[in-house]
């Protein structure tokens, strides 16, 4: 995985969901709460994520086969993916079912102290796996925002674990909203409408989720900043005169294929070309380390024949930027 960071802060998630998973569903049979069914289950579906993402991760890491040259780095998309997915079906509508369930037949919540003391220690658990979530992040994630972090990072564990404990402390203070409610009138629908703001919750962070992970299953180009070095890099003034167009694609979270056609000078042998096409390959790959993967194709320049290289978005790297 890209940063012990990524593993340690799934770890803690999911150590955290495991007890809190626990401690929820005893609350629910002590107080019959539909809240806490429902968080029990919340929890025991991110637990079950978590071990997704550690499952994804360490599948990524096998050798590239004949039948898979690139390897296996996106594999760790694909458990993401499936992570949205459970969240929205296992949590999400689970939760909405148990809240309308509850409301249209409301019960008198027993043995309060249960609910209200599990919220209390799991919103203390979630706070902690949530801080240890921001610190690996905070690590990696330079000057952007949290929502740019979220929607650029091209390692989804993070983002997903930091949407998950978001999605799970809202969810608990949802909880504890739905149930003290109930206690002080005395009515369970209240119960029950939390409930169902948990589930709605949990879907609107499933479809963050799916469309984020989908962009990187589809194949996301090189960050702006990573381009930039790499079109930096390519030429060297000497043999290799400009970059004609490129086009960058993420392998996997650590692996960078890059793809130009460079221009060269047309009075230089192939012998001079090769090698400067490999002195080029050894600048990118320092530039960028994780391009590990990279097409350099020879050509003279013609305007027009860069023109008609370009994508529709008129772009190098395929961004669009």
């Amino acid at each position: 995985m890209s940063a012990s960071g990524g593993t340690k802060a799934i770890v803690a998630a999911l150590a955290a969901n495991l007890a809190i998973a626990v401690a929820k569903f005893v609350a629910y049979l002590f107080s019959g709460s539909s809240s806490m069914l429902a968080e029990s289950v919340h929890s025991l579906a991110d637990s079950g994520n978590q071990g997704l993402l550690l499952l994804g991760g360490k599948k990524a890491k096998r050798e590239a086969t004949p039948q898979h040259p690139f390897g296996y780095g996106r594999e760790r998309y694909i458990y993401a993916f499936l992570v949205s997915i459970v969240l929205f079906s296992v949590g999400g509508m689970f939760a909405i079912y148990e809240g309308y369930e509850k409301i249209h037949d409301p019960h008198e919540i027993e043995a309060w102290y249960w609910p209200v003391g599990v919220l209390v220690f799991a919103i203390i658990a979630e706070t902690f796996s949530f801080r240890t979530a921001i610190k690996e992040s905070n690590a990696i994630r330079g000057g952007l925002t949290w929502t740019q972090f979220v929607r650029r990072a091209k390692a989804p564990e993070l983002p997903v674990v930091l949407l998950e404990d978001l999605g799970a402390l809202v969810g608990l203070i949802l909880a504890l909203g739905g149930v003290g409610l109930a206690l002080l009138t005395g009515n369970g629908v209240w119960d029950g409408i939390g409930t169902l703001c948990i589930g709605i919750l949990l879907i609107v962070i499933a479809i963050v989720l799916a469309a984020e992970t989908k962009s990187l299953l589809l194949g996301e180009s090189a960050g702006v900043e990573d381009v930039k070095k790499i079109e930096d890099a390519v030429v060297d003034g000497a043999t290799v005169t400009r970059l004609i167009h490129m086009r960058t694609l993420h392998l996997g979270p650590e692996e960078l294929l890059v793809a130009a056609k460079i221009a060269v000078r047309h009075d230089e042998s192939a012998t001079e070309v090769a090698r400067a096409i490999d002195a080029a390959e050894e600048r990118i790959r320092a530039a960028v380390p994780i391009a590990r993967v990279i097409y350099l194709e020879p050509d003279i320049y013609s305007a027009t024949a860069a023109s008609n290289g370009q994508n529709p978005a008129k772009t190098p790297d395929g961004t669009g930027h």
